[in-house]
């Protein structure tokens, strides 16, 4: 069978209950998630007390025990999804660390890397000020929101994503260029 199909298989089997389907679906994407936690993890601060071993378990435990597993509909979408949680998980770390959420001496700049040549650096952001800024975006355009999340969180290409919500690749590269000067706009206030 071929992978794809077989990670949509096993999402499947999982949703329905099977216990084994989950651990060979970690067997499958190991690889794709260590390398999202990597990235998440160089843009935090040295010594962070998350490492990316113990990010990826967070994300796993929390799809695992998730009362009622979401409506995945295929590896793309899986690995998004679970890199959405890694996101969440270190914005939770960071508002625990911090009592003062817009700033203080461990605010840390991540970057939006990102392929398009838009012209300047990549806009910088602590991470805080990120996830406020995508919550906003999403209140106007989720749509925007969530190619954003894609592409820079979920490590999703333009035609996965395309893909992914029904759209065309151009209408992703349009939108993700709209959301790039949105929030860097956004997060320069």
């Amino acid at each position: 069978m071929e992978p794809k199909q077989e990670v949509t298989r096993l999402l499947s089997a999982w949703k329905q209950g099977d216990a084994s389907a989950m651990n060979e679906l970690a067997s499958r994407v190991e690889g794709e998630l260590r390398r999202l936690a990597r990235s998440y993890m160089r843009n935090e601060r040295p010594g962070h007390t998350l490492q990316p071993t113990a990010l990826i378990n967070e994300a796993w435990m929390r799809l695992a025990l998730a009362e009622n597993p979401p409506e995945v509909q295929g590896r793309s979408h899986f690995v998004a999804l679970a890199a959405n949680y890694m996101r969440q998980i270190l914005v939770e770390h960071a508002r625990r660390k911090k009592a003062d959420k817009r700033g203080g001496p461990e605010a840390r700049a991540v970057e939006l890397k990102d392929d398009l040549a838009l012209g300047g650096s990549p806009p910088r952001a602590d991470l805080l000020r990120l996830d406020d800024g995508l919550t906003d975006l999403a209140r106007m355009d989720a749509r925007l929101a969530q190619i954003v999340e894609l592409h820079f969180f979920g490590g999703l290409g333009y035609e996965e994503i395309a893909a992914f919500l029904g759209i065309g690749r151009s209408t992703v590269i349009r939108d993700l260029r709209i959301a790039q000067a949105w929030l860097k706009s956004y997060v320069g206030k």
